[in-house]
């Protein structure tokens, strides 16, 4: 069921889940990380559908179709309803970047080093005074 209500850029966001709240998506409007038709806005801003929605959740930008707003949060299955997903796949692609390995990095449940691996860690955390 859509609404053709309209509503805040702030509420919108909590409600289609693309914040977990309603106060991290106002505090994302005020830093000028959502751009409503490649224009920042305020938490106050109201919309009523038909709009492209720029969503900078570092470091990705998601791009998104606005169709139109619902009166309330709605379940993960509707939000399809009230928005459409335009993202790039180059742009979704940056979310799956593996950590690199750090000197010293030890995968988890191999236990705690020995002594000879640890000397060798040591070692490397001497040259590398970056990190540690």
């Amino acid at each position: 069921m859509i609404d053709k209500k309209p509503v805040r850029i702030d509420k919108f966001l909590w409600a289609v889940r693309i914040y977990k709240t309603r106060t991290l998506a106002a505090e994302a409007c005020l830093m000028g990380r959502i751009l409503i038709n490649d224009l920042p806005v305020k938490p106050s801003k109201i919309i009523e559908g038909n709009e492209t929605l720029c969503v900078k959740k570092p470091p990705v930008i998601f791009t998104y179709k606005i169709i139109a707003p619902p009166g309330n949060r709605v379940s993960a299955k509707l939000v399809k309803e009230y928005l459409t997903d335009l993202t790039p796949e180059n742009e979704k692609a940056k979310l799956n970047i593996h950590h690199p390995v750090l000197p010293g990095y030890r995968k988890r449940g191999t236990g705690r080093p020995t002594k000879k691996e640890r000397r060798s860690i040591d070692r490397l955390r001497d040259g590398f005074n970056i990190f540690f």
